[in-house]
């Protein structure tokens, strides 16, 4: 692990202004897009190879990730595969974000009113500008998931509506030899061991808690949601990692 020496956390540290708000309005930290040191592709691929080891980068490196919908799930589901290498990420969602995304979703106050894909797209990039990116701006249906995701070696349900969960997942394993990652039953706050990863078969994978209708005030919630979305996440890495041992 690298060790910084003084004058190197002096440069970079944020000065501590004495600036507080009482408000109800966040100060400025002078923190924009601009400021950060973007390294180049060397030093990521170094950093992960130091963090998962060459083999376990490499895989990860290698595999296509396919990610229908970027709500709740779909949308921390991404930002956890960019953070740990996947090679292409494959993205799709016809959606805008509206504010009532923002209590679960992995957006913020300036994405509203944009596309759900190209502000993925946004936050991605600066997490990861060297992974291969695909975007699609488009309502997903039978008729248009191979066009998607057919170079995907995995592909994740992320949708909200649990009659394009079904079609989806049917249509993986009827028409291709692909895997599937999907979730329902993720409401609420529960307890969060609640939710669980169960195979399904060799080529379906689903994560949720088994409970088929949602609770009288338990809505979607960014903790529950989160420990989904980072389930599936696991589990994407997980097929990566055992298929090819």
């Amino acid at each position: 692990m690298r060790t910084f020496n003084k004058d190197e956390v002096s440069k970079h540290a944020i000065p501590d202004t004495g600036i507080a708000s009482d408000t109800g309005i966040a100060p400025d930290t002078g923190i924009t897009p601009d400021t950060g040191i973007t390294p180049d592709r060397k030093t990521i691929e170094r950093v992960m190879i130091e963090r998962h080891s060459a083999k376990v980068h490499k895989r990860l490196e290698k595999a296509s990730v396919g990610i229908a919908g970027l709500g709740g799930l779909g949308s921390n589901i991404a930002m956890a595969l960019v953070r740990v290498g996947i090679g292409k990420l494959v993205l799709c969602d016809f959606d805008l974000v509206e504010i009532s995304n923002l209590n679960r979703q992995n957006y913020y106050i300036r994405h509203i009113g944009h596309k759900k894909s190209a502000a993925t797209l946004e936050i991605l990039s600066r997490i990861n500008p060297y992974i291969n990116y695909k975007v699609h701006d488009l309502y997903l249906n039978s008729s248009n998931y191979g066009h998607v995701f057919g170079d995907c070696d995995i592909i994740v349900e992320a949708f909200d509506n649990p009659k394009c969960k079904a079609d989806l997942v049917n249509w993986v394993l009827v028409n291709t030899d692909k895997t599937v990652v999907a979730a329902s039953g993720i409401s609420g706050y529960a307890e969060s061991n609640s939710i669980q990863t169960k195979k399904i078969n060799e080529r379906f994978y689903l994560i949720g808690d088994s409970v088929k209708r949602v609770m009288e005030h338990q809505g979607l919630m960014a903790p529950r949601v989160g420990v989904a979305a980072s389930h599936q996440a696991n589990c994407v890495v997980s097929i990566i990692m055992n298929k090819y041992n």
